[in-house]
């Protein structure tokens, strides 16, 4: 299971909503994201929100159904919502500016899964284009909340090779002090 039913219910609250938008608006802030960009599992839509406040054209691939259409009807208006995997993504090659996940790889549940989003990303990227994102890192309170859910960490050490091997040049991966990954990378162009 991605997700047990006290991970939905915090991801699903105003409260994380507004946690999200505090932290994410000034680290957005700071990056070029382009006119046309991909956010990859964006759950209930609590970064989507966000996102849709800074940047011109967005479209989320969400894998879960249920996902997909709470996205359409809180942001359809707003947004190209897609179903389907990040792993198979079904975007032309280049097509965007940038492609952007949050706090969703650890839900991934296996290391060449997560290899093949990596490659994907780089694939619909335009040349020049970055993939960033950030993802938790496990200590006790992660792993608490991920009893029972899909929880397949990202190895900050291995990190920045991986997305080396997908493509991607200007590798900066940064390991926050609340056990948080921060990750940055171009395309080449």
């Amino acid at each position: 299971m991605p997700m047990n039913l006290i991970h939905r219910k915090i991801c699903s609250s105003e409260k994380w909503a507004a946690t999200v938008e505090e932290r994410l608006t000034p680290w957005l802030a700071q990056r070029e994201l382009g006119d046309d960009v991909l956010e990859i599992g964006p759950g209930f839509g609590a970064t989507t929100k966000v996102l849709l406040g800074v940047v011109p054209k967005l479209t989320v691939l969400e894998i879960d159904p249920a996902s997909t259409e709470l996205l359409r009807a809180k942001y359809g208006d707003r947004a190209d919502v897609v179903e389907g995997s990040g792993a198979e993504m079904p975007f032309e090659s280049g097509r965007f500016s940038a492609v952007v996940c949050f706090t969703m790889l650890h839900h991934v549940p296996t290391h060449q899964l997560q290899d093949a989003i990596f490659a994907e990303a780089a694939r619909v990227l335009r040349p020049g284009g970055t993939y960033c994102g950030s993802d938790g890192q496990l200590n006790l309170r992660f792993r608490l909340l991920h009893i029972g859910d899909t929880m397949n960490v990202v190895d900050a050490g291995t990190f920045p090779a991986r997305l080396a091997k997908a493509g991607f040049e200007q590798v900066d991966v940064q390991l926050e002090p609340k056990q948080l990954v921060i990750f940055s990378a171009v395309k080449p162009g």
